[in-house]
């Protein structure tokens, strides 16, 4: 019965998740189809200063906006199925001993890598780190990623110079975040006042 049970609720909140989405070119797009994460950003963006649009471009270098996104398997013999090569999971990919800081940091129980919400609230404090350790501004997309991506002891020690990957995906994050800023002033007048109690002087438009 309780085996039954487990089953329903992964098969429920697998039933939750939401699809990625069908523009990932355009953060309008983005927020029109999930509406909510256009909230959950700024939200995120409120408390720990990391622009609505750096986000979103952490999210679609990390996962595609896969909510259950990890690293490929690596495979033993050449066709044995092996060990993925990090601990990396969700739409921010943040790793175990990571996500563990931020757990009790939060103090969110219930928090998920998988939800959005989370994984926003995730690269915004994780940032915020960055920028008050490194010094690096909370708008500078590049190398808040290389930081993100190396972690504070390696972005001192500039290990990502010699990573041509790493800084071809940071390059990327920061082309994403440049559009995604020049697209959102588009809808985010509509995305402010979408709801029922958003009107007149309670709707704050930017």
């Amino acid at each position: 019965m309780m085996r039954r049970a487990l089953v329903l609720l992964a098969l429920v909140l697998a039933g939750c998740a939401a699809a990625p989405p069908e523009t990932a070119d355009n953060i309008c797009a983005i927020f029109r189809e999930h509406p909510s994460w256009y909230d959950h950003a700024r939200a995120s963006e409120q408390r720990w200063g990391t622009p609505i649009a750096v986000q979103m471009a952490f999210v679609r270098q990390e996962s595609s906006f896969r909510h259950n996104a990890r690293p490929p398997r690596d495979w033993l013999l050449g066709f044995i199925p092996w060990m993925r090569p990090s601990t990396a999971y969700g739409y921010a990919q943040a790793q175990n001993p990571v996500w563990g800081e931020y757990m009790d940091e939060r103090g969110g129980l219930l928090s998920r890598r998988t939800r959005m919400r989370d994984a926003l609230d995730f690269i915004g404090w994780y940032n915020d780190r960055t920028h008050r350790r490194l010094g690096i501004s909370r708008s500078n997309a590049r190398h808040l990623y290389l930081a993100y991506h190396e972690g504070h002891t390696g972005y001192r020690r500039q290990r990502w110079q010699q990573n041509a990957t790493l800084d071809r995906a940071a390059n990327r994050v920061q082309a994403t975040a440049r559009r995604y800023a020049q697209q959102l002033p588009a809808c985010e007048a509509e995305l402010r006042c979408r709801h029922f109690w958003e009107f007149g002087p309670f709707c704050e438009a930017p």
